[in-house]
């Protein structure tokens, strides 16, 4: 088993258009659950399995941001702030200096519980750096809430994703946390694109896996999606 990365990275820069009226006034990974702010809630995970240094990129009402992260005590925090969207891809690229070797990825705009091991764990224990590039979180669709999507995968026994074609429904959705070798990144040039290109490549070169999540995974990316989570937590609490 590797050693669980200590530097990971939150992709917090996003306009939340979908999620309108609310990223009006303020910016998604600013949204509250359960008393804590989804941007919060990711690092606390990260902090939970040992990270100590996490980059969070910054655009959308980046003030606001920055002001919130400034209140915790830990993690290091070290923000990335884009006066151009780079798209996922293209942020974490940019990071890369203070990544290290191996670092985790968390989109600030999902939401999850885990099952009897922690996922970030599980992602550790099923990442094998010989001849892996990369590692996804993959959530099934039917027991996701907040998402109403195609689906993004298909998984065989062995655990390789393909991703979905053109009217083709997938029973798997990426569930936008990963953990990623630096190699994945190697020979790109682009400066804005999406982590999904360089996940098609490693998927035709053998070197993309993926596990299904164990846990409830929600999705916040809309005023709808914000609701039915809110509302599936709720009805936790009182079975409490």
């Amino acid at each position: 088993m590797i050693v669980p990365p200590r530097r990971a990275m939150v992709l917090a820069a996003g306009l939340g258009t979908r999620l309108r009226p609310v990223t009006d006034a303020l910016p998604k990974p600013l949204i509250e659950l359960n008393g804590r702010t989804l941007l919060d809630h990711a690092i606390d995970r990260l902090v939970d399995v040992g990270v100590e240094h996490v980059v969070v990129n910054t655009h959308y009402m980046a003030t606001k941001v920055a002001a919130a992260l400034a209140q915790r005590q830990a993690p290091g925090i070290e923000i990335s702030h884009e006066d151009e969207l780079l798209d996922t891809g293209g942020s974490v690229a940019r990071a890369l200096p203070s990544l290290g070797e191996m670092f985790f990825v968390i989109n600030a705009d999902v939401f999850w519980l885990n099952g009897k091991d922690a996922a970030l764990l599980r992602l550790v224990n099923a990442f094998d750096p010989d001849c892996m590039d990369a590692m996804l979180l993959l959530q099934r669709t039917v027991s996701s809430v907040g998402y109403d999507g195609s689906g993004d995968y298909l998984v065989d026994p062995e655990g390789k994703p393909r991703r979905r074609r053109e009217r083709e429904i997938a029973p798997y959705l990426f569930a936008g946390i990963q953990l990623l070798h630096r190699r994945l990144f190697d020979n790109w040039e682009q400066r804005v694109f999406s982590l999904v290109r360089l996940f098609d490549r490693a998927e035709t070169a053998g070197r993309l896996r993926a596990i299904v999540h164990d846990g409830e995974w929600y999705h916040i990316g809309t005023p709808a999606g914000l609701a039915a989570t809110r509302k599936r937590l709720h009805s936790h609490r009182i079975e409490r």
